[in-house]
């Protein structure tokens, strides 16, 4: 059962241009404008997925001049993998008990 996962995450993680954004994000600190380049997004579709990784906590702005910069969160991601590793464990575990049918 994944009721330890951050599904809130999970969730935000799920919509493919958001998975591309943290795929690019995971390589260098990137604005807004390189965003748009990269993804191919329109500006006011990118500044609205921007905004949902923000609030889950996954990126976090740096404004420099006019432009916005965004760089990920890695403690985030990390917190993450650790909750799918013991999920793991557990599964490994579990893998040798049977519940007896009644």
């Amino acid at each position: 059962m994944l009721t330890s996962v951050e599904p809130d995450v999970i969730r935000v993680l799920g919509d493919p241009l958001r998975l591309k954004i943290v795929t690019l994000l995971a390589s260098e600190t990137l604005c807004t404008t390189h965003l748009v380049e990269e993804t191919g997004a329109k500006q006011t579709n990118l500044s609205n997925h921007m905004k949902v990784l923000r609030e889950a906590g996954i990126v976090e702005t740096e404004p420099c001049g006019r432009y916005t910069y965004y760089k990920l969160k890695p403690e985030v991601l990390t917190g993450l993998s650790e909750q799918f590793a013991a999920l793991a464990d557990s599964a490994r575990i579990a893998a040798e008990n049977k519940r007896a049918c009644p």
